[in-house]
C-alpha cells in the first residue's frame, strides 16, 4: 500500500496508482470481464499469450549472450 503525503502532487500519485493497476493486470481483468469468454476462446487467448511471453524472453535472451 502506498502512503501518500499532504504535501505530495495528487496527480503523481494518480499516475504512480494507475502504473501499480496495471503491473497487477486490474485493467486488463477488468477489460476480459466485461463481456463472457467461452472457455475455447480462453484457451486460444491463453496460448497466444504464452507464444507471445516466450517469444519475448527469447529475443531478450538473445540480446543478452550475443
Amino acid at each position: 500500500m502506498t502512503k501518500i503525503f499532504v504535501n505530495q502532487n495528487l496527480e503523481k500519485a494518480m499516475r504512480v496508482l494507475k502504473r501499480k493497476l496495471i503491473r497487477e493486470g486490474v485493467f486488463k481483468e477488468l477489460k476480459a470481464r466485461r463481456f463472457y469468454e467461452k472457455p475455447s476462446e480462453k484457451r486460444k487467448r491463453k496460448a497466444k499469450e504464452s507464444y507471445k511471453k516466450r517469444k519475448k524472453d527469447t529475443q531478450r535472451n538473445r540480446r543478452m549472450y550475443g
